[in-house]
């Protein structure tokens, strides 16, 4: 039987984890999924658990002079529902899975499961969003860019939680969300696709594009992003053969179960170039 915790305050909970590497535990819609052994059966933890989905510090949703703060403990239906939620992650929250998911399943669980098909992590991404870790020794400011090492890796130590999840509220022209998967809904993704454009006259201000699914860990560019800033909307089709075969070398997609490389290489490079295209006009 594995021991689990349930903390009453965030102190304990850090000098819980500082002391015994425990798992944190909120929603659990992903720890099951990796943990199940079969039918009927309970999960097969590797190591103590700790129940931290109560604790209030992690549990809080606000926006304050343009920040928009997310607790790592926020239900998805918490989010999809706040009123200052960027329309972008909320369409990506509320294609997660079934209702019961989104109820139930955290924004910080799914960043810290850091699979690289998690449905929030591509708006997160061109959000330009940063997390808040702390252990016993402090706290420390990361880019959600940075976090990630590999599929299910991330730079989280043992001794530290996931506290926060930080953007500045988006202002842009135009934007695009895209879920490819096997089902309209309740399905993991293929491809996964998000962007922001900001066009001022003539001109493309700004633009920011992810792909989540097609590597090992979510895909974006800002030297790629700098090659359209500032170029004029008339010239952006002929930028796009250069772009896109540049896209091209960072998307290195899988070939699994649910589909194969070329799939989906093909669809994120259509997707990029019909998003870039149509808001050229």
């Amino acid at each position: 039987m594995v021991k689990t915790y349930h903390p009453e305050t965030l102190t304990e909970a850090l000098k819980i984890r500082n002391e015994t590497h425990a798992l944190p535990y909120a929603g659990g819609t992903d720890l099951m999924v990796r943990y199940r052994q079969g039918p009927g059966l309970v999960p097969a933890f590797d190591r103590e658990v700790m129940f931290i989905g109560h604790l209030p510090e992690l549990t809080k949703l606000q926006e304050k002079n343009g920040e928009f703060a997310i607790g790592a403990c926020v239900p998805y239906r918490e989010i999809i529902h706040h009123r200052h939620t960027p329309e972008i992650l909320r369409k990506a929250c509320s294609l997660i899975g079934a209702p019961a998911v989104q109820n139930l399943g955290t924004m910080g669980g799914n960043i810290c499961n850091a699979s690289p098909a998690g449905d929030t992590l591509p708006p997160l991404a061109i959000l330009d969003t940063h997390l808040t870790l702390q252990s016993v020794s402090g706290e420390r400011q990361v880019s959600l860019l940075s976090f990630f090492t590999g599929p299910g890796k991330t730079i989280l130590r043992d001794d530290e939680l996931l506290i926060g999840i930080h953007f500045r509220l988006p202002h842009f022209t135009a934007e695009g969300y895209r879920k490819v998967g096997t089902r309209k809904a309740n399905a993991l993704s293929k491809v996964a696709f998000a962007a922001f454009m900001l066009k001022e006259k003539d001109m493309l201000a700004d633009i920011r594009i992810a792909l989540g699914a097609v590597a090992p860990t979510v895909v974006r560019s800002r030297e790629l992003e700098n090659r359209l800033i500032g170029q004029p909307l008339t010239d952006l089709a002929n930028l796009m053969p250069d772009l896109l075969e540049s896209y091209g070398t960072l998307i290195q997609p899988i070939t699994d179960q649910r589909s194969d490389a070329n799939y989906r290489k093909t669809v994120s490079l259509n997707l990029i170039e019909n998003f870039v295209l149509k808001e050229e006009s």
